[in-house]
């Protein structure tokens, strides 16, 4: 890319680059553990929407210091999380379903809200989240930096995070072993769905308004961005590492192809094939 478009090495594009990779970065930190569980999270990009109508609910100018539309952001996502791993953990419901039906209810619950308004005039200390920076670093790659530092010490640091990794290898066997697979399971999924949160706030903030039709889609860029860097969807098997490069490799091909004015019928189609060829690899290592 840097070779045959000639903007793709500004300084400016850079920034723009960090700036579209960080909502789906955090994400995807998230689903990464959700995916070592052997599960799958299909309801982020709707709870994203619902945490960023909410919380731009309260960012109005003057209604409330800049910490309650950030509270109440994450704690949309904390509940819609927890809610997904207790259907999955305490009344053993596929994954798929329970978050199928929590990307409906979501979006739903979002279009509720506000009538299906977008919430706008925001305070200028919210924008700032998403659309600040320090020099030409933007906040929002800095909030990205923050979620992943805390993902690889959650998974590669802590009791929490081997256990994370037992039981996506087998829950049965981790169960035996004395691991509270139920509460593992709900802290994953409950994990994510705060991310979520984190993801519906800097968006929200940097496109000025939160609105409910936001984050369509998002999930599968996420699931991509995972299952790109190494992680399997068996279970038992990821990192950080891979999920990173997997973001970086989505962000910079989106980027990329925009700037070769790629039509995005086409995007869509190159993104889809790098999936199945990620899996098809994916398999042919387990074999």
């Amino acid at each position: 890319m840097a070779a045959v478009s000639p903007p793709f090495r500004t300084v400016s594009n850079t920034e723009n680059i960090l700036q579209q990779i960080s909502v789906n970065g955090i994400m995807a930190v998230g689903m990464t553990l959700v995916i070592i569980t052997a599960g799958i999270d299909l309801s982020v990009g709707s709870v994203l929407a619902l945490s960023a109508v909410v919380a731009t609910s309260f960012a109005h100018p003057g209604a409330h210091r800049l910490m309650v539309p950030v509270f109440m952001g994450v704690l949309v996502g904390l509940a819609c999380g927890t809610v997904n791993g207790i259907l999955i953990a305490k009344k053993r419901l596929a994954p798929f379903i329970v978050t199928l039906g929590m990307m409906t209810a979501a979006r739903g619950l979002a279009l509720v809200y506000n009538s299906g308004r977008p919430v706008i005039n925001l305070s200028d200390s919210y924008n700032e989240i998403g659309g600040g920076g320090i020099g030409n670093i933007p906040f929002s790659a800095l909030i990205f930096l923050g979620v992943i530092l805390l993902g690889i010490f959650i998974l590669h640091y802590t009791r929490f995070g081997r256990y994370v990794y037992a039981v996506g290898g087998n829950e049965l066997a981790a169960k035996v072993s004395g691991v509270n697979t139920d509460r593992i399971l709900i802290g994953v999924y409950a994990f994510t769905g705060a991310l979520a949160g984190v993801a519906g706030i800097v968006l929200s903030s940097r496109v000025m308004s939160g609105s409910p039709a936001t984050g369509a889609g998002y999930e599968l860029d996420a699931i991509a961005a995972v299952v790109i860097g190494g992680t399997s969807l068996s279970g038992g098997i990821g990192s950080m590492a891979g999920t990173i490069v997997g973001v970086l490799i989505i962000g910079v091909m989106n980027n990329g192809l925009d700037l070769l004015d790629v039509s995005s019928y086409w995007q869509q189609i190159v993104k889809g094939v790098i999936i199945v060829l990620a899996v098809l690899l994916d398999k042919k290592s387990e074999n």
